[in-house]
């Protein structure tokens, strides 16, 4: 019975997408736009160049078109399932999460996962294309490959529980839209999505290793394309381990509080 309660839980967004076959296809044309235009961009600008911020023209296209197909993992349309916690405070069934079978906290990893390996499968789709047609480089080594998804499993965890902590911010403000506005921008630009932290002044990298957005994509991009080594990346997955460890105590500590604050606004 449990596992089925978790199968339920876990397919909630995903079975919005699959039952939505122009959504779908919106999501495909967007994501090979995307591609198209970040490879394109960065070899416009390697054109004329040598290797810059010690990035070489193929590592610098293939750290582009990883970060677009990673953003695949968690963008779907939470929404359109009306299962946001954003709207379940709005609508007041905020309190059903407390009377069913599944915790909330359980709960809501559960869907998470669900998102996560239906993501999963869009980012793969995108990877195996774009390596086949020579877009991205392979990993350099069997070691290389091991690290890199170990430590994007990593930074996935993280950024599940950066996301969690948004969420978590409806049960005492009942909105999260400006929250999670900021937060996307922070994350895009603190992780190295929209350009490789090298790039950045030394400044900027500095305050970025006080805060855990790096170690959600940066980290694990550069092991991948070897701008870590994988003798380094120990050092790298010991403080994504800690952010992950230091993370999920201050959110169970919230959903904790935050079950003692449960309010319906309209419902």
């Amino acid at each position: 019975m449990a596992v089925l309660h978790a199968w339920r839980a876990a397919r909630v967004t995903p079975l919005g997408e699959l039952h939505a076959p122009p959504r779908m296809t919106a999501v495909l044309i967007r994501l090979v736009v995307q591609v198209v235009l970040v490879a394109s961009l960065w070899s416009g600008l390697y054109a004329h160049s040598g290797p810059t911020a010690g990035l070489s023209r193929e590592q610098a296209i293939t750290y582009a078109v990883l970060a677009v197909l990673a953003s695949r993992l968690r963008e779907l349309d939470q929404y359109a399932g009306r299962d946001t916690v954003l709207q379940h405070m709005h609508f007041g069934t905020i309190v059903y999460w407390y009377l069913r079978p599944l915790p909330p906290a359980r709960y809501h990893a559960l869907r998470a996962l669900g998102e996560q390996v239906y993501g999963a499968a869009w980012a793969l789709a995108g990877y195996a294309v774009c390596l086949a047609v020579g877009v991205v480089e392979p990993p350099g080594s069997a070691a290389v490959a091991g690290v890199f998804v170990l430590s994007l499993l990593l930074g996935q965890l993280i950024l599940y529980f950066i996301m969690l902590l948004i969420d978590q911010w409806c049960f005492w403000m009942l909105r999260n839209s400006s929250a999670v506005l900021i937060l996307i921008f922070a994350q895009n630009l603190l992780s190295g999505v929209y350009a490789p932290l090298w790039f950045f002044p030394d400044w900027f990298r500095t305050m970025s290793t006080f805060l855990p957005f790096q170690a959600t994509l940066s980290v694990p991009l550069s092991l991948y394309i070897g701008r870590i080594r994988p003798a380094d990346a120990g050092e790298q997955l010991a403080i994504q381990a800690g952010w992950v460890v230091v993370l999920f105590l201050f959110t169970r500590f919230l959903w904790r509080r935050a079950a003692r604050r449960v309010v319906s606004q309209g419902g």
